[in-house]
């Protein structure tokens, strides 16, 4: 249920992105409405955690545990999608979302393209 997702949107999504989310009645906040419009992935995942939010990211490095090593976490998606252009990303998303509750993603980290779902636990 959309009431129940916070979800937190790394700098690379854009605006109408966070908006269709909300709209849809998700808890939407973004990396640059907080201060984190340049900040590095450890610390917008640090910020997710602390929210306890479920980071949305085109980031690739989410999932390399060379660079960022993931452990207890709300859930980390991180979206494939070519082009990234917002409505591709919105219309992936919210059909994602929609078959799936927040407690789902815990300690998860999902790798979401239009053909492929993969789950990976990370703790």
């Amino acid at each position: 249920m959309p009431e129940h997702f916070k979800l937190y949107l790394d700098q690379m999504l854009r605006l109408d992105v966070a908006i269709a989310l909300r709209n849809e009645g998700y808890d939407v906040l973004r990396a640059s409405e907080v201060g984190q419009s340049r900040a590095d992935d450890r610390q917008i995942l640090e910020k997710a955690i602390e929210e306890n939010r479920i980071l949305i990211t085109l980031d690739e490095h989410f999932g390399d545990w060379v660079i960022l090593p993931l452990s207890r976490h709300p859930g980390v998606i991180r979206l494939k999608v070519n082009p990234a252009t917002s409505d591709n990303v919105i219309n992936i998303l919210l059909h994602f979302l929609r078959l799936h509750s927040f407690e789902h993603f815990k300690s998860q980290l999902v790798i979401l393209s239009p053909r492929r779902v993969k789950w990976v636990y990370t703790a």
